[in-house]
Parts: C-alpha cells; sequence; structure tokens
C-alpha cells in the first residue's frame, strides 16, 4: 500500500471517505495526493477554506503569534526583570525566562487559532458579497427582460 497506482484506482472508485488514509484505522480520512483532511459534508463547500489552507495558516498563525510574542518579550519583559531584581547578571534571564515562555506559547497558540479564523472570515465574506452581487445583477437583469418582453407584448396585441 502506498503506490501511487492504488491511490488513483482510490480516487477513481470515488471512495476517499472510507479508503483514503495511508495506515487505514489511524487518525481521520485525509486526501491521497495531498494528504489534507476530508470533510465528509461537501454541500457548502464554497463557504469553507480548503483544508491545506487551514493548515497552512494554523501554522502560519502559531509562527507569527509565537515570533512576535518572543520579540516583544525580550525587548520588554527582560528589561523590566533586569531593572527590578538584584543579584548576579544571569538572575533576571532565570527568573524572566518563564513567564517569556509561557507568554509565547500562548501567543503562539492565539495565533495558531485565530489566524485559520481570519482567513475564514474573509472567505466567507467575499463569497457572500460575490453572491449577493450576483443576485442583484440577476434580479436587475430579469426586472429589465421582464419589461421588454411585455412591451413587445403589448404592441402585437393590437
Amino acid at each position: 500500500m502506498g503506490t501511487r497506482e492504488v491511490y488513483e484506482e482510490k480516487l477513481r472508485r470515488g471512495n476517499l471517505i472510507h479508503d483514503p488514509t495511508i495506515k487505514p484505522g489511524l487518525g481521520t480520512a485525509r486526501c491521497p495526493r495531498c494528504l489534507s483532511l476530508l470533510n465528509p459534508a461537501k454541500e457548502d463547500s464554497e463557504w469553507e477554506i480548503a483544508p491545506v489552507l487551514h493548515d497552512a495558516t494554523n501554522v502560519a498563525g502559531y509562527g507569527i503569534g509565537g515570533l512576535l510574542s518572543a520579540i516583544h518579550g525580550f525587548n520588554t519583559g527582560f528589561p523590566y526583570f533586569q531593572n527590578r531584581v538584584k543579584g548576579p547578571k544571569w538572575l533576571p534571564f532565570v527568573i524572566g525566562l518563564p513567564p517569556l515562555l509561557m507568554y509565547s506559547a500562548a501567543s503562539a497558540a492565539f495565533g495558531g487559532y485565530a489566524l485559520p479564523k481570519l482567513s475564514q472570515l474573509i472567505v466567507t465574506s467575499y463569497y457572500a458579497s460575490s453572491s449577493v452581487s450576483h443576485y442583484g445583477i440577476s434580479l436587475l437583469t430579469r426586472h429589465i427582460e421582464d419589461n421588454h418582453i411585455s412591451r413587445v407584448q403589448q404592441k402585437q396585441l393590437p
């Protein structure tokens, strides 16, 4: 198991929901080509970001949140401890490192949660606005066509 032919056969059969994982019985169902998580509910999939994009924004959010909080912690947290903790030069570092790590971990977790939600909001807003504009245009077109048809029919009646 694991050859390209096996995966292509699964794609042809369309049996991805029941049979897609690399190791059957372990984990969740994944696409054999990109290994992204499969969502069995596809009726409103145009309003959701793809699982690959969700995973990518999740990883990017963790990285950005952790990096920015570490920089902020080093620039503001360590000077705070250096001014308030008296003793050897290494003592403020030892005392300030655990809070900095907890702050970075919390910010990374928030970034990993918030960035996919933000991208989902952007995609949903885009689809909502485009569907509303398409609805408005089709309503206007229907109104114009109905007026034209009624005028043509009125001219043909007498």
